[in-house]
């Protein structure tokens, strides 16, 4: 009987289970993958091959090794895209900075508002603080983040969360367009947390992924009032995608930012926030 190959496995029709295909040719086809999908988690790979993770993490650790990817914490991504990092990986970074910045922002929002909440891992945070805001009731989160979603589930009735529906992408656990910017163009929030990889003087706050900052770039405009809520590594950093000028901002919460950075956004009109790193609190901005 003639064999076929589907993605990873070689079947044969007389028999039930699939032939894995050799070792290396399973490498190449799972540097192809992520290569093509900039991201893909150990447990996926393991699924789609049929193997032990394991067996994966020991083809990752090799291919890893001849610079065809790299490895981060749950699977792998691209070398060509070394700037964005997978949401699992970009959590640990800056923990105790972007905790401080949820608490301060959470503390701004009151019973009855509409918040509008961008995907991201500071912005996380803040729906984290949000649950344990117990004084809280009627608020109405708009989120375009899975992750932030299911986190605010157990508010529910409490809150009422509202996804924005779109195309997924699995990096980040974001919902973009087509689709996603809908429900945002037909609400208007009283207060908007947006994140982004670079707030900077000449370039305003910008992003690294263009399909997410059409999204932020809305959700800027939306709101009465607009924060940018980034730690301190993201202070005079400019990449591809603009979202929008300083001067559209209410102000940027920070943490851990440089003195200078914030003297220097300061200085071109934007005000600036730092919560403090020890009590998770915030000084007068200036």
């Amino acid at each position: 009987m003639k064999a076929y190959e589907t993605d990873g496995v070689d079947h044969n029709s007389d028999r039930d289970a699939p032939v894995p295909l050799p070792g290396e040719r399973r490498r190449d086809r799972i540097a192809d993958l992520v290569g093509r999908r900039g991201f893909v988690r150990t447990a996926e790979l393991a699924r789609e091959f049929r193997l032990s993770e394991v067996t994966i993490r020991t083809d990752l650790e090799s291919l890893a090794a001849d610079g065809l990817l790299s490895r981060v914490h749950g699977g792998a991504l691209s070398v060509g895209r070394p700037v964005e990092r997978p949401f699992e990986e970009e959590s640990a970074v800056g923990i105790d900075a972007k905790r401080v910045i949820g608490v301060f922002a959470a503390s701004l929002v009151r019973s009855g508002d509409c918040v509008v909440l961008d995907v991201g891992t500071t912005t996380t945070q803040i729906a984290l603080a949000l649950l344990d805001r117990h004084d809280l009731e009627g608020v109405v989160v708009v989120t375009n983040g899975l992750t932030i979603a299911l986190a605010l589930e157990q508010a529910v009735p409490r809150f009422t969360v509202i996804v924005s529906g779109g195309t997924l992408r699995p990096l980040q656990h974001s919902l973009v367009n087509p689709l996603a910017t809908t429900v945002f163009s037909a609400v208007t929030a009283d207060i908007a947390f947006v994140g982004g990889t670079g707030v900077d003087v000449a370039h305003g706050v910008t992003n690294v992924n263009l399909p997410e900052t059409d999204v932020k770039r809305l959700m800027t405009s939306t709101a009465r009032r607009s924060y940018v809520v980034a730690d301190g590594s993201k202070l005079m950093e400019a990449h591809l995608g603009v979202i929008a000028p300083l001067d559209s901002f209410e102000g940027l919460i920070t943490a851990g930012a440089d003195a200078a950075h914030v003297a220097e956004l300061r200085a071109a009109g934007l005000s600036v926030t730092e919560a403090d790193l020890e009590v998770g609190t915030a000084p007068p901005a200036g």
